[in-house]
């Protein structure tokens, strides 16, 4: 099948090589000239494990193509991917500017019979909007164009985007088009082989159905910090409640891990953009707005913990914390929304320093933090212990889990370590002479 994407980021980008290894051909649209010319010349413009060797593979047997031509890319497709950003306003609600514009594009230049699918995430009533402006164009161009236009919200975990594309739970489509369903389903058979996977519904509740997920999980993780808050408070040990709670098959242990909250271009996104909905359509959604309220508090929890403990030590003003861990999480660069910034920017405005390093964020943390005197993002794990009071951990690298504890407390000045992913053992590192502290568990000192 021939088909168009139009935007290179996570989705796009892996939805474009994926549809290209099942040996379909397809046409990739950005309007940055120098992020086409780097997909060209066979590497990828964002970190994501397995997709630079993806794209440069079927980039030169020639099955995936990058221009910033919109009217090549729809030239010879007969279905359309819009996948590009919506990103949040100030006000929580979804800036819908690059989808319209697009649409616009595509009813400027479609020359015969299209399928357009929302890929992007988009509020309740975006398709609509977006046949409209396609008609629209259309109309001022004097022609009459059968044109359809479906909702497949995308489900990929950054960090393990490529498998979960070519191993999808289920793939969501919204339409009451029957032809549509018929050409999406078998655009998606490669990967449905084992079973039925296209769930069909009506396009607006595709498109709930990508917020309901993200805000449930969501949800999940705010549930378990708030649990783990409390934990702290009476003496307990999320360790153990989670096993306890986890074991029940209603709840099950996914996404109920305490941390420093979450963050992405997802999760924040769009649990703020659903509660905008919400307001909108006249509900006060509650629950949603403490989840949101929950989570972001949580982002400050390493932060205060280190206030706490340098409070009867003249404050963190002039001392230095290593920081392990950037990215919002484990196996990506992507830095948007990230508890990290959150306890850099509030600790640096106390005058504390902070030495930090990521296997893969740094790059984009220094252009975020250009300016921060206090700040230095160093190239290497243990540089960053040199000269630094104690070592926070905020993001689960796998090279974090198991490090040369002994070398740690060589290097810093005092062995301190607090902990926002629960990495490590609180007695086994007081076993070791650490003054340890973690989230929902009590604090340990050697």
């Amino acid at each position: 099948m021939n088909v168009c994407i139009v935007g290179t980021g996570y989705v796009g980008l892996v939805s474009a090589a994926c549809f290209a290894e099942m040996g379909n051909n397809v046409v990739c649209v950005d309007v940055n000239p120098k992020v086409v010319e780097t997909l060209r010349s066979g590497k990828v413009h964002i970190y994501e494990p397995g997709l630079e060797d993806m794209v440069r593979r079927n980039a030169a047997q020639g099955r995936l193509v990058f221009t910033t031509s919109l009217a090549d890319g729809l030239e010879k497709a007969r279905v359309v991917f819009i996948t590009v950003g919506t990103p949040c306003r100030e006000d929580g609600s979804c800036d819908l500017r690059f989808v319209h514009q697009v649409a616009r594009e595509i009813g400027q230049h479609m020359k015969d019979p299209k399928i357009v699918v929302d890929k992007s995430t988009v509020p309740v009533g975006t398709a609509d909007q977006v046949r409209a402006i396609v008609a629209e164009e259309l109309a001022k161009r004097g022609m009459d164009i059968d044109f359809d236009v479906v909702s497949n919200p995308e489900f990929l975990k950054e960090g393990d985007a490529v498998n979960d594309f070519m191993k999808p739970d289920r793939v969501v489509l919204g339409t009451d088009n029957a032809e549509s369903a018929e050409v999406m389903r078998s655009l998606y058979a490669p990967f449905a082989r084992s079973r039925e996977k296209l769930i069909v519904m009506g396009v607006r509740s595709a498109e709930m159905t990508k917020y309901a997920a993200n805000c449930m999980l969501a949800t999940k993780i705010s549930f378990i910090n708030e649990i783990s808050n409390i934990c702290e408070k009476v003496g307990a040990d999320v360790r153990d409640v989670r096993l306890g709670i986890g074991s029940d098959h209603r709840i099950g242990y996914h996404f109920i891990y305490p941390g420093v909250g979450y963050g992405g271009s997802c999760f924040p996104k769009d649990v703020k953009a659903l509660i905008t909905t919400a307001l909108e359509s006249g509900h006060t959604p509650s629950l949603l707005q403490s989840v949101d309220a929950v989570n972001d508090a949580q982002k400050f929890t390493v932060a205060r913990k280190i206030e706490n403990y340098f409070a009867d030590q003249g404050g963190v003003e002039g001392k230095t914390l290593a920081l392990w861990g950037l990215a919002f999480k484990a196996n990506t660069d992507d830095i948007r929304e990230a508890p990290s910034l959150v306890t850099i920017r509030h600790l640096t405005e106390r005058g504390m320093r902070v030495k930090a390093f990521d296997p893969v964020a740094g790059p984009n943390t220094r252009k975020a933090l250009e300016g921060n005197d206090l700040v230095e993002i160093v190239d290497e794990q243990y540089a960053a212990l040199e000269g630094a009071n104690a070592l926070a951990v905020v993001t689960e690298w796998n090279q974090f889990r198991k490090p040369d504890f002994d070398r740690i407390k060589a290097t810093l000045s005092a062995p301190i370590v607090f902990d926002g992913r629960n990495l490590y053992s609180p007695e086994e590192m007081a076993a070791s002479g650490f003054a340890y502290f973690s989230v929902g568990r009590q604090a340990k000192k050697a």
